[in-house]
């Protein structure tokens, strides 16, 4: 299933936030979109889930296969939210409930959408924790989010993002607090899970060093709109764009 944006307007107190921005995402393929914080990245994400701050007003038309996101009455959203189009966090520590076991966590959402009971829902959460390699999955669905690395929280983050088989898959900065090696990892689990089930993947970022280990293509924000698109080795390495441009040179070292 793919995912297009189209002329996408977010405008908040009467401040235009997102100036018309255009992206389409495809079945197993990695799009990234880079750009300095307050570019409009994030808010671009969260246009697509309808989750805009109070008193936002979004136009334009997000089309998930036939169906416009942006028109789609309140309960039909709710549907689409984690069943169809999911969306992993900057902060696992924020995002996942310290008060809530992973397992229930996991389970919560898998129980509404997918109509599973509780010992199939507690089956498909194991298996995910195994899928983005949890050690001792069966142990883990009991414990509790602070009994888990910074690396390990951001995994089950994504398990819970797939835990009713998404096409599409947001995934907000999801390496921002990890250190390097950690950081590798969960791009490496990212990029197998979009060839393995055939996601479709929009990689937030401001880091085009980030891009050059996942996507396949490169979009960059600036000021709310999208100043260039193409395959990540074009945009990296023959940008068209100055902003782009000055953002590979302010890299310590070469994209690939």
């Amino acid at each position: 299933m793919t995912l297009d944006i189209t002329d996408l307007k977010v405008t908040i107190g009467g401040r235009e936030i997102l100036r018309g921005v255009d992206l389409s995402l495809q079945e197993g393929r990695v799009h990234g979109l880079a750009g300095e914080s307050g570019s409009g990245k994030t808010m671009t994400g969260l246009a697509v889930l309808g989750l805009l701050p109070h008193g936002a007003r979004a136009t334009g038309r997000i089309a998930l296969g036939e169906r416009d996101l942006l028109t789609l009455p309140p309960r039909e959203l709710n549907k689409v939210r984690g069943g169809e189009v999911a969306m992993v966090f900057q902060d696992p520590a924020t995002s996942l409930h310290p008060m809530l076991s992973v397992g229930r966590q996991l389970t919560e959402h898998m129980r509404h959408h997918l109509r599973l009971d509780r010992r199939e829902a507690r089956a498909r959460a194991v298996e995910l924790l195994g899928k983005v390699r949890i050690p001792g999955a069966e142990e883990a669905y009991g414990r509790f989010p602070h009994q888990f690395s910074g690396g390990m929280r951001q995994r089950i983050a994504i398990a819970i993002a797939l835990a009713c088989s998404p096409r599409v898959l947001i995934a907000d900065e999801p390496t921002t607090a990890l250190d390097v090696t950690v950081q590798a990892g969960v791009l490496r689990l990212l990029r197998g899970l979009c060839d393995e089930l055939g996601l479709a993947v929009l990689l937030v970022t401001h880091d085009l060093g980030v891009m050059s280990a996942i996507a396949d293509e490169v979009s960059v924000m600036k000021d709310g709109l999208v100043v260039e698109t193409g395959p990540r080795g074009k945009v990296l390495r023959e940008p068209s764009h100055a902003y782009t441009r000055s953002l590979l040179d302010s890299l310590p070292g070469e994209t690939a």
